[in-house]
């Protein structure tokens, strides 16, 4: 059931799906449509767990796609640390290593945090912290297609690669962890990118801030 928060603390709006599935052009989107001024977006893969302490052929056989792989107690630290007014150093991630490069981008407060990753319904720890829970619902083969067109062009990855992993970790992750958290979902998007969708969220989010002004 969608909860509201209060007005000492930020909306909290998760939104999750496969890999590909679009999640992230929505989760842009609102934020977008909201404003940096209003809004802050913060992705959950950039919480993948440092592999600097493995040799490089070794971190690439690790399964990014169950929740081990990710620190989320950190992650939920950060989110509740911003749900309580309080700026984070988000750590940033090379994909193309699989290391956290020792970098920070400081996170600040806002009075919409838009959480997306595809695990984020997964977590109990997540979902508790978020006031509506959003998944992006795509066929498989249109996911597959998008994936291997980022990672080949964004992350420096072959073809052979890319659809190996499909294979061996991706689809059977997808099917273990993320289909079956889009029973938490409060509004489940089809297709990915979804004009009325987004419109629709957006005015919900605007509703909610202009009735904590009055």
């Amino acid at each position: 059931m969608t909860t509201w928060p209060t007005s000492a603390a930020p909306l909290t709006i998760g939104v999750a799906g496969g890999s590909g599935s679009g999640k992230t052009t929505i989760a842009e989107a609102i934020a977008g449509k909201v404003g940096s001024g209003r809004s802050v977006l913060i992705q959950q893969d950039a919480y993948y767990r440092d592999l600097s302490h493995l040799p490089p052929d070794e971190r690439a056989k690790v399964n990014f796609d169950h929740p081990d792989s990710l620190e989320t107690e950190l992650f939920v630290e950060h989110l509740r640390e911003l749900r309580a007014g309080h700026p984070v150093q988000r750590p940033v991630y090379d994909f193309a290593q699989h290391v956290r490069t020792g970098e920070f981008e400081t996170i600040e407060p806002r009075s919409v945090l838009i959480v997306e990753g595809i695990l984020v319904l997964v977590e109990p720890d997540l979902r508790d912290l978020m006031d509506v829970r959003i998944f992006v619902d795509t066929d498989g083969d249109l996911r597959l297609a998008r994936r291997l067109e980022r990672d080949v062009a964004e992350r420096g990855r072959s073809v052979k690669s890319v659809l190996d992993q499909y294979m061996k970790t991706v689809r059977p992750m997808h099917l273990q962890f993320v289909e079956p958290s889009k029973r938490y979902a409060d509004v489940v998007i089809p297709e990915g990118y979804n004009t009325n969708a987004v419109g629709v969220v957006t005015r919900m989010i605007e509703s909610v801030l202009a009735e904590e002004q009055t």
